[in-house]
C-alpha cells in the first residue's frame, strides 16, 4: 500500500483497532516498563507462505510512535519459509509491546489470504480463467483483505456497492424479471458501467444475453450447464462462475472455459499465517 492509500483508507481503521486493544492504557506493559527505553524485536515466520501487509504492520507502530524504525528482509508478495527472520522492529519498548498484537493480527490475516489465494491461482495458471474475490469480507477489513488477494495473485471484483452493477436474485425479483432488471440498470447507470447479472439456469442466461448484459454470473450451475452457458455467451458477454468455490473443488471448474471464477472463500475462509514477534531486548 502506498502512503496516500494508507492515509486516506487505512489510518483511521488501524487507529480504531488500536483503540479496541488499548482503551486507556496497556496496564501490563506500563507495570514493567515505567519509562522510555529503546529496544528491538524480531519478526519471525513460523509457516511457509506469501507475506502480505508489511506496510500495515509497520503503520501500527508508527501511529503509536513515528520514531519507530524497521529493517525488513522481505517485501509483500515474497514467498517465505518457516524459520525465516523477516525483519527487525526498533523503538520504544512500550510501543513494541503495546502494538505487537494489533500489528500481527493484520499481518497474519493478510498473509493468510495472500497464501490461500496464491495456492488457487497456481491451480489456474495454465487456463484463461482469472480468480476474483467478493464482498464477503470482514467488516472494516475490506481494504486490507482485498489488497492481500492482489498480493496473492488474484484479482479484485467490485470494491463496494458504489463500484459496480451486479444484479443478483433479489434484485431480479424486485425488478420483476431478468429482462426488466437489465433494462432498468441500463436506463439508470452511466454508460461507462458494465452490467453484470446472476443467472441460475440456461433460460435465465438466454434472457440476460438478449437483454444485453455485459457479464453473466453462472451461480451454482452444474458443470455441464456451465459448459453450455460458455458457448451460448461466447462473443456476447463475459462469463463468471460463482457459488461455494474453494481450493478443494476448483479443479473441476478449470476446463469449463469461464472468463472468471469468484470465490468468497479467499477472504472469509483463509487461515492466518503463523507469524511472531520474538526476542525482544533492550538496546544499550
Amino acid at each position: 500500500m502506498n502512503s496516500i492509500t494508507m492515509a486516506l483508507n487505512a489510518d483511521e481503521l488501524i487507529m480504531s483497532a488500536l483503540r479496541e486493544d488499548i482503551t486507556s492504557e496497556d496496564i501490563t506493559t506500563n507495570s514493567v516498563m515505567r519509562e522510555y527505553k529503546k529496544g528491538e524485536v524480531e519478526l519471525i515466520c513460523k509457516q511457509d507462505g506469501v507475506i502480505a501487509g508489511l506496510d500495515v504492520f509497520k503503520r501500527v507502530f508508527e501511529l503509536l510512535d513515528a520514531e519507530t524504525e524497521f529493517e525488513m528482509n522481505v517485501k509483500d508478495g515474497d514467498f517465505v519459509k518457516n524459520g525465516d527472520k523477516l525483519g527487525v522492529v526498533r523503538g520504544d519498548i512500550r510501543v513494541l509491546l503495546s502494538g505487537e498484537r494489533t500489528a500481527l493480527n493484520y499481518l497474519q490475516r493478510m498473509s493468510g489470504i495472500a497464501t490461500y489465494t496464491h495456492s488457487i491461482v497456481e491451480l489456474l495458471k495454465n487456463s484463461k480463467t482469472k480468480l476474483l474475490d467478493t464482498r464477503k469480507t470482514t467488516p472494516n477489513m475490506r481494504v486490507f483483505e482485498k489488497y492481500a488477494v492482489k498480493v496473492g495473485g488474484g484479482c479484485n471484483h467490485r470494491y463496494n456497492l458504489s463500484d459496480g452493477i451486479l444484479l443478483k436474485d433479489n434484485h431480479i425479483g424486485a425488478a420483476g424479471g431478468v429482462r426488466e432488471a437489465v433494462k432498468m440498470a441500463k436506463e439508470y447507470a452511466p454508460f461507462v458501467r458494465k452490467i453484470e447479472i446472476e443467472v441460475e439456469n440456461l433460460d435465465m442466461l438466454s434472457e440476460a444475453l438478449q437483454a444485453g448484459a455485459d457479464i453473466v454470473m453462472l451461480d451454482n450451475m452444474s458443470a455441464e450447464d456451465m459448459r453450455k452457458a460458455v458457448k451460448m455467451a461466447e462473443g456476447r458477454a463475459e462469463t463468471e462462475c460463482s457459488g461455494n468455490v474453494t481450493r478443494d473443488n476448483i479443479e473441476k471448474l478449470i476446463d469449463i472455459g469461464v472468463d472468471y471464477i469468484s470465490s468468497g472463500a479467499l477472504t472469509h475462509s483463509a487461515p492466518i499465517m503463523d507469524l511472531s514477534l520474538k526476542n525482544l531486548h533492550a538496546l544499550v
